[in-house]
């Protein structure tokens, strides 16, 4: 999809990754362990995404979300689509 707009959240830290992942309480160490190798392969393509967020507090990167899905709804090319009608209408003689 050309038109995809793709987002990469990124923990604060490793460390902060760790404790997360240790807190769910759900993985053994061994899981834990190949998900933070996992994680570790996966930030490596960071610089291929459009956007990226800090999942440092949740109610910022949320914030953060919705910002990137306000302003990509607000793009020139959608807003056309969006009100193409009412745009004819502002420009009719």
């Amino acid at each position: 999809m050309p038109s995809a707009r793709t987002i990469f959240i990124l923990p604060p830290s490793k460390n902060e990754l760790l404790r997360r992942l240790r807190g769910r309480g759900q993985d053994s160490e061994e899981t834990i362990n190949q998900r933070m190798a996992q994680a570790v392969a996966e930030i490596k393509h960071y610089n291929e995404y459009d956007y990226i967020i800090i999942n440092d507090d949740f109610n910022t990167a949320l914030g953060d979300l919705q910002s990137i899905i306000r302003s990509e709804r607000l793009r020139l090319e959608r807003q056309i689509q969006r009100h193409n009608t009412l745009i004819n209408k502002l420009l009719a003689d």
